[in-house]
């Protein structure tokens, strides 16, 4: 065994690097000065400034942004296949204004009307950490690609619109985003985000109210129809599972108004294709039926537009497939036991897989993100990072 089997990191250097991360403004489609602070410590390293690029992945987005997609190509000092380590580091917009403080084995906001961000400044920093040591040490390493990704939150835009080509054709891809750094996700769902605009028939409230048609009334019955047929909430047809969610409604402007509009943001999961598209015409079709259900005086009935648009696809990575294999035995050798798992949520992974690049996500310490309590688990933290290291020099 060579002095490079089992590399050594700086902990101190790697827990003050993650607390000056999440302390950096980032929602999602603000990132650049999150982007700043990684490139700054890259070029410090040594590393070229032609190695650095950012893509145009915000331009594609719906929200657009200040910046795209990160990313960092190194030639190997060893041969083997190209690896890519990543993380988003966008945050939900909850966490702007955290003060990161150390309380014994956590990091916590010293901010008490924030989130912490260790969702996923966590996974950005052990990805940095990691190239930071390599280079630091100089640790022989294979061909390594550097994925910083940008608005995650907000629907894995960052992954979803990645520049491809400038990824160096990845053979074996890793991302950290979650808790536990002993688990390894290697599957999960797919879904769509559906708009529906419900159109009824504006009328006075109170001189002719039997002239309009409620569109509140229209959607109400649709949303009733699917929790009376099963189509809302958790789903299980048969063998087929999945569900689905009526999440956003939005409409009507006075109350001496029958509403004439509203509209409607739906989700719909599942990991089964097509069930998830059959999820999402049965929602379709309620509330076309609502819709010629409910009419005026006059016979005359409201209508729908509807519009799915699929946020990403489901994937699931077979246990013997060489990604998964090498994230068990790095986890293996951090003296962790690794626990594999197929996830209900979205992860950048689904997109990875979707472009062929193989990808596991690995925990980083992460502990009730998207709330105020969030905090991150500085042992876990830092045991992610010895998983990093682990990876980014090939020694398993």
């Amino acid at each position: 065994m060579s002095e490079f089997d089992n590399p050594t990191f700086d902990e101190a250097e790697a827990v003050e690097r993650v607390t000056e991360m999440m302390a950096i403004p980032g929602k999602s489609g603000e990132e650049a000065k999150v982007v700043e602070y990684i490139t700054k410590r890259l070029r410090k390293a040594g590393v070229p400034a032609k190695s650095i690029t950012t893509d145009n992945a915000n331009k594609k987005s719906h929200r657009k942004g200040d910046t795209g997609n990160l990313i960092v190509k190194l030639p190997g000092t060893v041969k083997g296949p190209r690896r890519l380590m990543m993380a988003h580091i966008d945050t939900v917009p909850l966490c702007v204004g955290c003060e990161p403080v150390r309380d014994g084995d956590y990091i916590r906001s010293a901010n008490p009307e924030t989130a912490l961000g260790g969702d996923d400044r966590a996974g950005a920093s052990v990805v940095l950490t990691s190239i930071l040591e390599v280079l630091k040490q100089k640790l022989p390493h294979p061909p390594l690609t550097l994925l910083w990704g940008v608005q995650e939150e907000i629907g894995l835009c960052g992954a979803r619109y990645v520049a491809k080509s400038k990824l160096g054709n990845p053979k074996l891809c890793f991302n950290w985003d979650g808790g536990n750094p002993g688990s390894a996700t290697i599957g999960a769902t797919g879904d769509y985000a559906i708009e529906v605009d419900v159109y009824g028939i504006a009328s006075h409230a109170g001189a002719h109210p039997e002239a309009g048609v409620s569109a509140v009334g229209i959607a109400a019955r649709a949303i009733e129809d699917l929790q009376q047929n099963g189509w809302h909430g958790k789903i299980e047809k048969g063998r087929n599972t999945g569900t689905s969610n009526v999440g956003v409604v939005e409409g009507g402007s006075a109350t001496n108004v029958v509403t004439p509009h509203v509209k409607l943001l739906v989700e719909a999961r599942s990991h089964d294709a097509r069930f998830r598209s059959k999820i999402v015409d049965e929602i379709r079709k309620a509330f076309e039926r609502a819709a010629k259900s409910l009419k005026n005086d006059a016979g005359k009935a409201g209508r729908i537009e509807f519009h799915a648009d699929l946020k990403y696809e489901a994937f699931a990575l077979k246990r013997t497939e060489p990604v998964v294999k090498i994230a068990e035995q790095a986890i293996q050798r951090s003296g962790l036991e690794p626990v594999l798992g197929i996830t209900n949520g979205g992860l950048d992974a689904n997109w990875m897989v979707a472009h062929g690049f193989p990808t596991v996500t690995l925990g980083c310490g992460q502990e009730h993100i998207h709330t105020v309590d969030e905090r991150l688990n500085v042992t876990d933290y830092l045991d992610a990072c010895r998983v990093g290291l682990l990876i980014a020099t090939a020694t398993v």
